[in-house]
């Protein structure tokens, strides 16, 4: 039997992160439960006031955010406070299929665009690998806004 899957980040800023990410994988930022968002209404402030209408008092420190593939086929994404900084390199990494089927140039040139997008929304570009067939088809690492690794693949 298969298990669905909830990827987590640790972070300092869950609505920046969750935004970035959002926008990277083309995914939505869900409402509370029950709760129908208007086209354009910001789901992190729906979020507040159905926390508070709880009777829950919130700190900064304890918001959280995710995000859904709306099609429902990629996983969760989780994104939580932690009082720490990033200190070394990811273990493990995100790899955005911004070219599925595409080789050299085309590949290349669907990579760098995709990589100036996601640095207009706060990543960071840290190094290009050019194709070197017949292993190596070429990709781009990348940093989100706080630093996490990723590759346009």
């Amino acid at each position: 039997m298969s298990r669905a899957v909830q990827i987590t980040f640790d972070c300092h800023d869950p609505i920046k992160l969750a935004t970035f990410w959002a926008e990277t994988l083309g995914y939505v930022i869900p409402g509370p439960p029950g709760v129908r968002l208007d086209a354009g209404a910001d789901p992190f402030v729906a979020w507040q006031e159905f926390i508070s209408g709880l009777g829950v008092d919130m700190t900064p420190e304890d918001f959280r955010a995710a995000i859904e593939d709306p099609q429902g086929r990629g996983p969760r994404v989780f994104f939580q406070i932690v009082p720490e900084g990033k200190a070394v390199k990811n273990r493990i990494h995100l790899d955005v299929r911004a070219a599925p089927g595409m080789q050299n140039h085309e590949r290349m040139q669907a990579l760098e665009d995709e990589c100036q997008r996601l640095q207009d929304l706060g990543a960071q570009r840290l190094e290009r690998v050019d194709p070197n067939p017949p292993m190596e088809t070429g990709f781009i690492v990348m940093a989100d806004p706080e630093g996490n690794e990723f590759c346009l693949d």
